[in-house]
């Protein structure tokens, strides 16, 4: 099996495509967040799902809805002290999902490798854009510092998504 991510949607056959649907667990023990955070997730967006996803976990529970989902982490070390999950590990689990599965990437904003290492999960690995998430990765989307990452996204085609509306206070 192929490494690099292609999708196989058969998009008559879905009934809707969830775009914004965050890998909470790796599968491995480590979590996107902290336990503290967690909770406040849980409280604020009043979910007594299971709150911690793997890839296959949203694999098997869009697969039985007749759905695809765009999924993604959201890598913020410099603003939560701990490194993310992965988004390599997250694009190479979905290309054993990639009948409902989308794979973004997820860059520090701030590490200094962060435009390589996006270049790098789109040629490499096949993400098809990248997720942002202000408050948590502690940044303003429009200090020009952040250009050249958006730069890079637009040369390579990719998407960028942000995450609005919601503060950690």
């Amino acid at each position: 099996m192929t490494t690099r991510y292609e999708p196989a949607i058969d998009v008559e056959s879905i009934v809707a495509l969830d775009v914004h649907t965050h890998v909470e667990s790796d599968g491995h023990g480590h979590y996107a967040l902290d336990g503290e955070l967690l909770d406040a997730s849980a409280k604020y967006f009043r979910s007594d799902d299971n709150r911690t996803p793997t890839v296959a976990d949203l694999a098997e529970y869009y697969r039985a809805r007749g759905m695809a989902a765009v999924v993604f982490t959201v890598d913020a070390t410099t603003g939560l002290g701990h490194p993310g999950l992965s988004s390599e590990e997250i694009a190479r689990e979905a290309v054993r999902h990639r009948d409902v599965l989308i794979p973004f990437g997820s860059v520090d904003p701030h590490a200094p490798d962060a435009v390589e290492r996006a270049r790098r999960l789109v040629t490499e690995y096949g993400v098809r854009g990248f997720k942002f998430h202000p408050s948590l990765q502690r940044f303003t989307p429009n200090d020009t510092a952040f250009y050249p990452l958006y730069e890079a996204l637009e040369e390579l085609g990719v998407i960028g998504l942000f995450h609005t509306g919601q503060t950690l206070s």
